[in-house]
C-alpha cells in the first residue's frame, strides 16, 4: 500500500490544481475525516466535482500521472464521469494501477444525503464537516462513529448544526449536559425534542431507529443505481473486447455508449424521492415499532441538487 503521506498528498495536489483550472471541487469521504482529526488513514479518496465542469475534471485525471501511472477508469462498472449521470447522482470511479494495491479515486457530483449545495461549503481543498457527515449516513456501521466525531468537531467551533450528526447516546447525553440543541433544529431532527435525554433506554432505542432509516435509506438508493448497473457492466464487458489498460478516453467513449443505453440520468426521481423515504419509514417501522417512527428526520431535504 503507497504510504499515506505520498497518497494524501497525490490527491490534495490534484483538487488543488483542479480549484487552480476553476474547477469546483473539493476532499470529502474518509480523507476528509482525516484532514479534520477524526480518522487516522485511507487508502483512497472521494471528491466531489460540480456537475457542469464534469469534463473539464475528467481531462485533468485523465493526464495525472502516480508513479509513472496513468488512472484508468475502474473495472466495467464506473459509469462515464459525465454532468448528464454526475447531476443524477450517479459516481464514477478511477484506479491509477499501482502496486501491490490499486490506488483508487471516487468522484460525486451530488452529495449523497446533503442537505445543501455543497459547493458554499468548502475549507480550502476540503468539504467542511457537516457536508463530510452526512454523506456518512450510510449502510455501514464504520462510517457512524466518524459522523459523530465531526458533530462533536462542529459543535466544539460553535457551528450548532452539529447537534444534526450526534448518533452516540453517551456523546449526545454529555453534549446535553452543558448545552442544548436550538428550537430551530427539533423540525429537522425531532429526537432532539427530548432534550434533555434523562431517559437513556429511550435515547438510544431512538438513535438506533435514525441509523436504522439512513442506512435503509442508502441501502434502497444503492440497489435503484445497481438494477441499472447490471446490464450496463455486461455492455461495457462487450465493449471492451478484453483490454485491460484503456486510457481514460478511450475508456470514456466506450462507457458513455453503453450508459446512453443502459443507465437513466435521474434513477432515483424516476423512482420518486417521497417515495424513496416512505419506503425507508415503513421498514424502521415494521422492526422496531410504528411509534418510532414519528421521530424520524426530514429526510425529503437530504437529495439537494438531484
Amino acid at each position: 500500500m503507497i504510504p499515506y503521506q505520498e497518497l494524501g498528498s497525490f490527491f490534495t495536489q490534484l483538487v488543488a490544481t483542479a480549484q487552480q483550472r476553476g474547477i469546483a471541487c473539493a476532499i470529502t469521504g474518509d480523507m476528509a475525516c482525516v484532514h479534520y482529526g477524526v480518522a487516522a488513514t485511507t487508502k483512497d479518496c472521494d471528491v466531489l466535482c460540480a456537475v457542469e465542469q464534469a469534463e473539464a475534471f475528467r481531462d485533468l485525471i485523465a493526464e495525472t500521472a502516480l508513479r509513472g501511472l496513468l488512472p484508468n477508469y475502474r473495472g466495467n462498472l464506473s459509469p462515464p464521469l459525465d454532468a448528464r449521470w454526475l447531476r443524477g447522482g450517479w459516481t464514477s470511479h478511477f484506479t491509477w494501477k499501482t502496486k501491490p494495491e490499486e490506488t483508487c479515486l471516487d468522484v460525486f457530483g451530488i452529495a449523497p444525503r446533503g442537505s445543501s449545495p455543497w459547493e458554499q461549503q468548502l475549507a480550502g481543498i476540503y468539504a467542511r464537516p457537516n457536508v463530510v457527515a452526512e454523506m456518512k449516513r450510510t449502510n455501514r456501521d464504520k462510517d457512524w462513529p466518524f459522523a459523530t466525531a465531526l458533530g462533536g468537531e462542529m459543535l466544539g467551533e460553535g457551528d450548532v448544526n452539529g447537534w444534526l450528526h450526534l448518533y452516540d447516546a453517551e456523546v449526545l447525553q454529555t453534549r446535553m449536559a452543558t448545552s442544548k440543541p436550538p428550537a430551530e433544529l427539533v423540525p429537522l431532527r425531532p429526537v432532539l425534542g427530548l432534550a434533555p435525554f434523562t431517559d437513556t433506554r429511550t435515547v438510544k432505542r431512538l438513535l438506533l431507529a435514525e441509523r436504522q432509516f439512513w442506512s435503509e435509506l442508502d441501502e434502497l438508493r444503492v440497489h435503484l443505481y445497481q438494477h441499472h448497473l447490471r446490464p450496463y457492466v455486461s455492455a461495457v464487458r462487450r465493449a471492451n473486447a478484453g483490454r485491460r489498460d484503456l486510457s481514460v478516453a478511450e475508456g470514456h467513449t466506450i462507457r458513455v455508449a453503453c450508459a446512453l443505453t443502459h443507465l437513466p440520468f435521474q434513477p432515483l426521481r424516476e423512482f420518486g424521492l417521497s417515495r424513496m423515504v416512505a419506503e425507508a419509514k415503513a421498514n424502521v417501522g415494521m422492526t422496531m415499532g410504528t411509534d418510532v417512527i414519528k421521530w424520524l428526520p426530514a429526510a425529503e431535504r437530504h437529495f439537494h441538487g438531484l
